[in-house]
């Protein structure tokens, strides 16, 4: 497929096979360590995947930073990058992070209307503000959390402090023509709706766009497209790659953490 070899991360990283394992395991411990402060599987929808974790502070929560996890809307789970929560955590912040149902289960558009509901229950836990963030297919589903034409329950807009989607997907069209469509079924429309480099930003909603340095270029530029249509902020971090780049979000003291949280 014309598209297959642009999108292909882990071939290009070296020792990319094996980041998963890795993050999956260094996940599990983070969860261990935190015992009670781990509060998992809280629900947020009827669906099989309407779950997510939640992970607190020593004292009461500054405000809710919430993870979204990537894997091309098709693999992985918010307790591989549990770990992931440790920079927040360390600034005073809880972290959510939740699961969303992926394809060929769902399209999607679904996925986006999953994570807004998440996002709901998530702030009925935690008061304050709101920090939102995701990685590549998360990235995505971060972003489309500022887009206008998504609605969000209550007062939830208002609270939202910061959107830095890392490494996002910011136009899907030429998703369409990789393999990985047989599990998406992406077709003309609902790759225009999804596509938050084509829509309008939700007024009064920072964001910070977040990339490394040394992806692939497709993803340089959907970081870059989506800086440019929404006028926002786009921070190519040096050095870094697509497996990589959130790792700062580990580290209270962090680059990224700093964006994200302030």
């Amino acid at each position: 497929m014309r598209y297959d070899e642009a999108f292909a991360n882990a071939k290009h990283i070296p020792g990319g096979a094996d980041y998963p394992p890795r993050w999956a395991a260094a996940a599990a411990d983070f969860r261990q360590a935190l015992g009670a402060r781990a509060r998992l599987g809280l629900r947020y929808g009827p669906a099989a995947a309407g779950w997510f974790d939640l992970f607190l502070p020593e004292d009461d929560p500054t405000g809710l930073m919430v993870f979204i996890h990537g894997g091309y809307w098709r693999a992985f789970g918010p307790r591989d990058f549990s770990h992931l929560a440790a920079g927040a955590l360390a600034r005073g912040w809880a972290c959510a992070m939740p699961a969303y149902t992926l394809a060929p289960s769902a399209r999607i558009g679904a996925m986006t209307q999953e994570i807004a509901a998440a996002l709901a229950a998530a702030a009925d836990v935690v008061a304050g503000p709101l920090a939102i963030t995701g990685h590549s297919a998360g990235g995505h589903l971060a972003a489309r959390m500022a887009c206008a034409g998504v609605a969000l329950a209550g007062d939830l807009a208002g609270r939202i402090a910061r959107v830095v989607p890392v490494s996002p997907l910011t136009l899907l069209d030429p998703l369409r023509e990789t393999a990985m469509n047989a599990d998406l079924r992406l077709d003309a429309a609902e790759a225009r709706a999804e596509s938050s480099a084509l829509l309008a930003r939700r007024p009064g909603t920072p964001v910070q766009v977040w990339v490394g340095g040394a992806e692939r270029p497709v993803f340089l530029d959907q970081a870059r497209r989506l800086g440019n249509a929404w006028a926002c902020p786009v921070t190519i971090d040096p050095g870094r790659h697509h497996f990589d780049v959130v790792e700062g979000l580990e580290r209270a003291g962090s680059p990224l953490i700093a964006a994200l949280l302030g």
